[in-house]
């Protein structure tokens, strides 16, 4: 197997541009990472990376390595794969990623149930708001709010979000409570904003008499984690924008209180993210299987929790 961990770790520094990165995501040390490198060199007597302080480039051996090493575990993938579906025992590691607020939530709550009913398979969470590369990063599966931007992906819809515009009775009684849309854009309020690079939203949609129309909304206060933004709300700074299941619980308590229903928020898309490849592994297949329709259950949990 040492010359197939050689094979993975050279791929994972190819594509992460980086040995420290590549030894993170393989959980190895930097150490090892690179006398992996050095050995499938001494094996293959090609340079496969120009190595300097700074960078960390492939050599034109190191790209064609590259093509031919990514066929060769795909194919050991693949094989292992269908023995796994033969044997009905799937066993092995699966990434995951999901949004914080969807995994804080929805995923990590199933993450034990699923290793019970399936204790060979071995899970790996990340949690982030920001803008995720499957290939890049290693993930066998996303969970996803949106359109994903990238068609060669599959898609597995889940369910679509309702969302609500919301804010804390305290905010509504020194500020006042909105009465048209254009009140969030022209600095009668402020409103709390989820943005990080790469965010493909940066406009909320709302849904008008004469459809739907996005405005760019104001405010002092920005964050790339959905959490702090309802923890700002809850303190009384200002208007924000969330999935229901997010704050079912203060909705349901009147900590947070809907706003402009009359131009509600369009619903958000929940989906599962998944490269072709990914889909022909069994242990993919289980999850996605296992946690959509217990996604789809506890949706319907929380909105229920929210009218309440």
């Amino acid at each position: 197997m040492s010359y197939i961990d050689n094979i993975r770790t050279f791929v994972r520094v190819y594509e992460l541009g980086s040995m420290s990165a590549a030894a993170r995501d393989q959980r190895i040390s930097a150490a090892v990472a690179s006398s992996r490198i050095s050995q499938l060199e001494e094996y293959l007597s090609v340079r496969l990376f120009h190595r300097t302080t700074r960078q960390l480039n492939p050599t034109e051996q190191g790209n064609t390595f590259y093509e031919g090493a990514c066929k060769i575990l795909e194919t050991i993938d693949e094989a292992e794969a269908a023995v796994n579906s033969i044997t009905q025992s799937p066993r092995g590691l699966l990434h995951i990623a999901a949004p914080l607020g969807v995994g804080r939530r929805l995923i990590a709550p199933l993450i034990p149930e699923f290793k019970k009913e399936y204790p060979l398979i071995d899970l790996r969470l990340r949690l982030s708001d920001r803008k995720l590369d499957l290939t890049a990063e290693g993930l066998d599966v996303a969970f996803f709010l949106g359109v994903p931007e990238d068609s060669t992906l599959r898609i597995r819809k889940i369910a679509d979000c309702p969302r609500v515009l919301c804010a804390s009775p305290t905010y509504l009684s020194n500020r006042g409570t909105p009465t048209s849309a254009e009140e969030l854009t022209n600095g009668t309020h402020d409103c709390l904003n989820l943005r990080y690079p790469g965010a493909p939203e940066f406009q909320w949609p709302l849904e008008t008499a004469e459809g739907t129309r996005r405005y760019a909304v104001k405010g002092p206060f920005e964050s790339d984690d959905g959490d702090v933004l309802t923890d700002w709300a809850l303190e009384g700074y200002g208007i924000t924008l969330k999935p229901v299941f997010e704050i079912a619980e203060h909705l349901s308590s009147g900590a947070l209180v809907p706003v402009l229903t009359d131009t509600p928020p369009m619903p958000i898309q929940m989906a599962l993210l998944y490269t072709h490849r990914r889909h022909q592994d069994p242990k993919t297949r289980l999850l996605i299987e296992f946690m959509t329709p217990r996604v789809q259950a506890a949706l319907k949990e929380n909105q229920a929790v929210a009218k309440t």
